[in-house]
């Protein structure tokens, strides 16, 4: 019976290759978890980022947002939750 159980899908990293057999986290790495918007629940690798760099934010490229292929979705660092990058917006 626990075989009929549904198991959670593995988490994606941003920009892995869709045939990439494993495109969880790697030991070692760090992520932040992207929030709403067209990248939403898919992790995003900042190791070597600088705190100055993370608290940029950054423009990622998605083909399933407002603009497109080619367009971007804008994610920044959530306020008191640095772990935890919000959606705020797209742009061509």
């Amino acid at each position: 019976m626990d075989d009929l159980v549904p198991r959670p899908a593995p988490r994606h990293v941003y920009g892995t290759d869709p045939d990439n057999p494993h495109p969880g986290p790697q030991e070692g790495r760090t992520y932040v978890e992207l929030v709403d918007g067209a990248l939403d629940g898919q992790l995003l690798d900042v190791t070597g980022w600088t705190e100055d760099e993370r608290a940029g934010g950054a423009l990622l490229i998605t083909e399933v947002g407002l603009y497109g292929a080619g367009g971007r979705a804008e994610y920044v660092q959530r306020s008191g939750d640095p772990g935890w990058w919000d959606w705020n917006g797209d742009v061509p």
